[in-house]
């Protein structure tokens, strides 16, 4: 049905966009995007089915910029190309109503070509018939908790002066947990291929992360410990950049809390690299302007900033230079570089310390200095001599970027880990990351 999916919306995307911009006038620009999915949800408790139900939906948004004036409205359509022309005629209509009584906007960025573009990824999904025995059948005899989401996402934009881009792919996630009463270890398996293979592996390491809570807790005092973060907690870490750090505007306002990097106060470790990745396949090249990215954007090398994310209102407000990125000057698939650790030698390598396999709750602390707190989430432990000892109790940690990812970064793994975006909100998210792990030294803890 996916295949079947993308192609009708491409379908009746163009033929709702053409009608809209032979409707223009002589001094109307219009872009039109569209984001649809047809999506297979599942949650599971206790390995069983709890709830599910499929999702079709198409929501096209209209951005129309007249006497320098730009307004913005969206909505959901059937996919019945004579209802949803009439509709989408409407919202024009009312885009030009309020458009007429909206200051001029002196930030305008003008639309443009920005050339064509079509890419289209398809996978190996499980029918929906499949999914609940590919998923629990493995799992039996666990107390599994999680939700299921697999199948097409689609994004497209068009505009007056000519410009078409398409990117329609096909992809799932499980994103689950496994208890023991109160206890609980998390896992993540997603990709463009259902593999049961795969899926046992991921399920056998979460299994084990599992068992060794059982072990007695041991009680952490607050201080600074040495600390190894694996790919999922430090993928949470990094993804605070995407909170103002990387953004060009932010920047400028001086909230940023990269100013000190920007402006080349402050460094980073040397090992550390990340760059804005498309070629990932995560997420489409070309934002809601329809404008293009470099397939590869690097933002930090070395430790030191290469690139702030600059939208082209804030490069005409500011006088920068764009680089596409989205209104929120936020990584959309972020990469952060390996090092030389191999994962199987962290917890040696790590010695007498935390292993964390996740974090949750975070939020900057002192965005100035670049600071964030948190809290131990999951599996996470404390090891001794490179063994496990003991799960922990959940933590409040606070660190400095600066620091963390400056002289107390010790190592990153050789390997790293594909973490796509899981929210649904609204509709299901494209992008994500690719994270190694890393070792920390004096990673500070306070309560």
């Amino acid at each position: 049905m996916s295949k079947q999916f993308i192609s009708l919306v491409k379908t009746h995307f163009d033929a709702c966009s053409s009608a809209l911009l032979s409707s223009l006038s002589t001094g109307e620009e219009l872009t039109i995007n569209v984001a649809a999915e047809d999506t297979l949800f599942i949650r599971f408790n206790g390995n069983r089915v709890r709830q599910n139900t499929d999702v079709e939906q198409i929501a096209i948004s209209l951005k129309l910029q007249v006497n320098g004036r730009t307004i913005e409205k969206s909505r959901n359509v059937s996919g019945n190309a004579g209802v949803d022309q009439k509709l989408l005629a409407s919202l024009l209509e009312s885009c030009r109503i309020e458009a007429k009584i909206l200051p001029i906007d002196p930030n305008q960025v003008p639309m443009q070509n920005n050339g064509n573009s079509s890419e289209e990824f398809h996978g190996g999904l499980l029918s929906p018939a499949e999914v609940v025995a590919a998923v629990v059948g493995p799992a039996e005899g666990s107390d599994l908790a999680g939700l299921y989401a697999g199948g097409s996402v689609i994004r497209g934009n068009k505009n007056s002066k000519g410009q078409i881009h398409w990117f329609a792919t096909e992809t799932f996630f499980l994103d689950y947990s496994l208890y023991n009463g109160p206890k609980a270890a998390k896992g993540v398996y997603a990709g463009t291929k259902w593999s049961a293979t795969e899926w046992e592996a991921n399920l056998s390491r979460t299994k084990e992360l599992l068992a060794l809570l059982n072990k007695p807790k041991i009680e952490v005092k607050p201080g600074q410990y040495r600390t190894y973060l694996a790919p999922g907690a430090l993928e949470t870490l990094v993804a605070m950049t995407g909170w103002w750090a990387t953004s060009g505007s932010a920047w400028k306002q001086g909230r940023s809390p990269f100013k000190k990097l920007a402006e080349k106060e402050a460094k980073l470790s040397p090992l550390f690299h990340m760059a804005e990745n498309f070629t990932l396949g995560l997420t489409p090249r070309f934002n809601s302007l329809g404008e293009v990215a470099e397939a590869k954007l690097p933002l930090i090398e070395r430790g030191e900033l290469k690139n702030l994310l600059v939208s082209s209102r804030t490069a005409k407000e500011y006088g920068l230079t764009a680089n596409a990125a989205n209104e929120q000057e936020s990584p959309r698939s972020f990469d952060v570089g390996t090092g030389s650790l191999d994962e199987k030698n962290a917890l040696k390598e790590l010695g007498t310390g935390l292993y964390l396999s996740n974090l949750h709750y975070l939020n900057w602390s002192d965005p100035v200095a670049a600071r964030i707190t948190g809290m131990t989430r999951y599996a996470c432990f404390w090891v001794e001599n490179g063994e496990i000892v003991g799960p922990i109790k959940d933590m409040r940690w606070d660190e400095s970027l600066y620091d963390c990812l400056g002289e107390k970064l010790l190592a990153l793994t050789s390997k790293a880990e594909i973490h796509p975006a899981v929210e649904t909100y609204g509709q299901r998210s494209l992008g994500g990351s690719r994270v190694p792990g890393a070792l920390i030294d004096r990673f500070t803890f306070t309560l």
